[in-house]
């Protein structure tokens, strides 16, 4: 196993255990790092096992609560086994959701598609899953994520909709202002597992990050990478646009840890260099 981005220590010293957020709503990303450990820890979240990579904390581990977490407090337990062996706690404080709600109106070819583009709904599915299948690699990213373009919200993670007034969903990204053509940017260091026209998100970018934290863009005119491409943060990705299933020129930007959408935001205030700690041996 690779562990040179750990820190070294002295087998004396005892490892230290950083936990964000303090506080955290549902649908957002949280990081539990262990740095002073010469081995990968082992750990849970509440009752979810913890896969650690090395990064340049030591070791992380990224998880994203479900958008229907219950409120209270959430635990942390790891075990840092060596010549000494450490059991480190922490917990997470998870607030309400209060997601808000808003109506659309879209095209009634987006609710209610025709068999053509369900078989391409999906082949798009089956892209994006051979996507986002992914080993828990090494953290790329050195200096955290960043905004992919200036941040005009227009829509936050979360909210409820209704489509028509009849098909409800929810939005797993965040909706960020832009004319069509205006630049897009890689949130941080990465390689692009996808490039793809699909039906629903139109012009579709996909980033791993190392460790099954992926970012994503959708909506776009146009692509200015190609899959399999490495990326450093704040190169060109492309160019905003309103391909897909959208009212409007805007870039749909997300983030997927494990499996699961992510509050994009919640990604880019982790602290990947000086977390606040929160811990006790």
């Amino acid at each position: 196993m690779v562990l040179s981005a750990l820190v070294a220590l002295t087998a004396s010293a005892a490892p230290v255990l950083h936990v964000q957020p303090g506080q955290a709503r549902p649908g957002d990303a949280v990081l539990i790092a262990v740095s002073g450990s010469a081995v990968m820890p082992e750990g849970t979240l509440g009752a979810t096992p913890l896969s650690f990579v090395p990064c340049p904390l030591g070791a992380c581990a990224f998880l994203g609560l479900g958008v229907e977490h219950p409120a209270g407090e959430l635990p942390v337990e790891v075990v840092v086994a060596g010549e000494r062996s450490w059991v480190l706690r922490g917990s997470i404080d998870v607030l309400p959701a209060n997601f808000p709600k808003r109506q659309l109106k879209v095209s009634r070819r987006f609710t209610s598609p025709s068999r053509k583009d369900q078989q391409r709904s999906a082949r798009d599915s089956a892209a994006f899953a051979d996507a986002f299948d992914r080993d828990f690699e090494a953290l790329l990213p050195v200096d955290g994520f960043g905004w992919p373009r200036p941040p005009v919200i227009t829509a936050p993670f979360g909210d409820l909709r209704l489509l028509n007034g009849k098909k409800k969903s929810q939005h797993f990204g965040v909706d960020l202002d832009g004319e069509t053509g205006a630049p897009i940017y890689a949130s941080a260091d990465g390689d692009v597992v996808l490039v793809r026209d699909c039906f629903a998100s139109g012009n579709t970018v996909l980033v791993h990050h190392g460790a099954r934290v992926f970012t994503a863009y959708f909506h776009l005119s146009a692509f200015e990478v190609a899959q399999g491409q490495q990326v450093k943060r704040g190169d060109r990705l492309g160019r905003v646009g309103k391909t897909g299933r959208v009212t409007g020129p805007h870039l749909h930007f997300g983030a997927k840890i494990d499996g699961r959408w992510v509050d994009p935001l919640s990604l880019l205030r982790l602290d990947l260099e000086a977390p606040a700690t929160r811990s006790s041996r």
